[in-house]
């Protein structure tokens, strides 16, 4: 892979290019963890009335977003997600319903203040709560908090995933990958497959990835359904963070975009597509494509795909090593095309991708927070601050 490195991008490219490595040793270290896995799950997930909220902020909400509608297909029950900073805010109508919950807390530090937070609401809120921590640092305080607790279960990503770089890359997709195979089961032919197709667009896709960047586009679009909606939110985000704001991003659902959001595209806006596994689903995609390709030039709509596209063009990108994969585990693999894409933004446009806010303005772990206590002075006067 030829991958520009230039000083102050350094970490973002190791974090980007290692993550085929650091899925396989995400699943191998599970798979080693499968039986105290099980004992702590099993006779959860055997109760039916049992609540199953996925919970992170920024990034990790995202990864919630993708996963709980992939495995409330395959486990057929309640699985939500609801970022911690819904949580920290709205406690009462986050846990307006008293039944046993598994809270699935992500987060790359486990520093962030609502991190933290929302556990111990989950706590103050309801009779029953049970933890699993999924983190990438062991020295964080979400995983110190739980680490040792009966009701909690932790489980550490590779050591690597914990990244160094303001964006969240290997962080993001080993924590996706950790939940679908913790709660979903293993499935090595799909980590195996997903390392493959991450290789050929580090390989093959990072040259064109570069030239989409140096077009000059001005604004870029993500759009995708079901879970793949959550990784275009995902995708605009990375856009956003690496080049600090210079580019403006967009993100939808197939048929969500038309009603109304279509008004952000215009001659400067590139599009991506990210086309579903599902057959009925993938109708809806390829549609917004046509209708865009209508509307742009072709080369300003590009489908990312794990199937043949009918009537496929140099802008149809195939990904066949990832055929087969359900769209949850296609986000895995699909985001690296959104990274690579941050990160040849932010290099064209002279930012730093390490540290895209020298400044300090936006930092890697949130700063200035202040978590209230919740009273029962429904007036809501003003509360203590801590």
């Amino acid at each position: 892979m030829s991958i520009t490195t230039i000083v102050g991008s350094e970490a973002t490219v190791r974090e980007i290019t290692q993550q085929p490595d650091v899925w396989l040793e995400a699943s191998t270290g599970i798979a080693a963890r499968r039986e105290e896995i099980d004992a702590f799950l099993a006779p959860l997930l055997a109760r039916p009335e049992l609540r199953i909220v996925l919970t992170g902020a920024g990034t990790s909400a995202f990864i919630g977003e993708i996963a709980a509608p992939a495995l409330t297909r395959t486990l057929r029950r309640r699985i939500d997600a609801v970022a911690t900073t819904d949580i920290v805010s709205n406690p009462q109508e986050s846990f307006a319903e008293d039944v046993p919950l598994l809270l699935v807390s992500f987060a790359r530090s486990g520093n962030s203040p609502e991190s933290v937070a929302a556990t111990e609401l989950a706590d103050q809120s309801l009779a029953e709560v049970h933890h699993l921590v999924i983190t990438c640092d062991e020295t964080g305080e979400l995983y110190r908090r739980h680490h040792d607790r009966a009701s909690s279960l932790t489980v550490l990503m590779p050591l690597r995933s914990n990244d160094e770089g303001f964006a969240m890359t290997s962080s993001f997709s080993s924590m996706l990958l950790s939940v679908l195979l913790i709660l979903g089961g293993a499935d090595d032919a799909a980590v195996q497959a997903l390392a493959a197709g991450a290789t050929t667009i580090l390989d093959q896709r990072e040259v064109d990835i570069r030239a989409l960047a140096n077009e000059g586009c001005e604004r870029v679009v993500y759009i995708g359904s079901g879970p793949l909606t959550g990784l275009a939110r995902e995708s605009a985000l990375k856009l956003l963070e690496l080049t600090a704001g210079q580019i403006v991003t967009y993100y939808d659902s197939a048929l969500g975009f038309r009603h109304g959001p279509k008004a952000v595209v215009d001659d400067s806006t590139l599009v991506i597509v990210y086309l579903s596994s599902d057959p009925y689903t993938r109708r809806y995609d390829l549609d917004i494509v046509a209708e865009l390709r209508a509307m742009l030039s072709p080369e300003r709509v590009i489908a990312i795909s794990s199937e043949p596209v009918a009537g496929a063009t140099a802008y149809d990108w195939v990904l066949p090593e990832l055929a087969g994969l359900d769209d949850a585990q296609l986000a895995i693999g699909y985001v690296l095309v959104a990274q690579l894409l941050g990160l040849s933004y932010s290099l064209q446009l002279g930012a730093t991708p390490d540290n895209p806010f020298p400044s300090g303005t936006v930092n890697r772990v949130v700063q200035g927070v202040r978590i209230h206590p919740v009273t029962a002075d429904a007036a809501g006067t003003a509360p203590e601050e801590r």
